[in-house]
């Protein structure tokens, strides 16, 4: 059997960022982004540009969204974040056009080797190509591909790619029909 000994966790190779810059997004983001404080999407747009996001048109960010680092963040034109989504991007995570995140989902772009004795840090990016909608309080695992159009179900996990045009549910999450 293998003993966990977090004394031994290191993730000193993990570099997110400028320790400064960071510091900085913490406190703007939490005043303009993880909030209900009641900023106007092209303000939230210009601070997640300034930061670093890569955002297309027409994106509606609403209140309380968490997102960990913006420059690892790509959306394209039309796409909606709900509320309370917490966008968990320690490596990159794409989002297409026209993609619905929907109220408190989570993409998660790390997790940890439980295999592993040091119980590494794990980081693989996301992907939401066009049209994808990702429903309430679904959960999207690093390295997950979710294909054109693809629907995650309420409540669902997808730790493995998405087919295109399909619809899945469950924890895991399962094919159970067509877009």
């Amino acid at each position: 059997m293998l003993k966990t000994d977090l004394s031994k966790f290191n993730n000193s190779w993990y570099q997110p960022g400028n320790s400064i810059k960071r510091i900085l997004w913490f406190g703007i983001g939490h005043i303009f982004i993880n909030s209900y404080f009641p900023s106007p999407i092209f303000i939230k747009i210009f601070i997640l540009k300034l930061f670093g996001a890569k955002i297309a048109a027409n994106v509606v960010i609403k209140p309380k969204v968490n997102i960990k680092y913006p420059w690892k963040l790509s959306i394209g034109q039309n796409s909606w974040i709900g509320e309370d989504v917490w966008i968990d991007n320690l490596d990159e995570i794409t989002i297409g056009s026209d993609v619905c995140i929907s109220q408190g989902a989570i993409l998660q772009t790390g997790s940890h080797d439980f295999k592993s004795e040091t119980f590494d840090l794990l980081i693989k990016p996301i992907i939401l190509e066009d049209g994808v909608w990702i429903c309430t309080k679904s959960i999207v695992c690093q390295g997950v591909r979710c294909f054109s159009h693809s629907v995650l179900g309420a409540g669902s996990v997808a730790s493995k790619n998405l087919s295109a045009y399909s619809i899945y549910r469950g924890n895991p999450a399962i094919i159970v029909g067509k877009r």
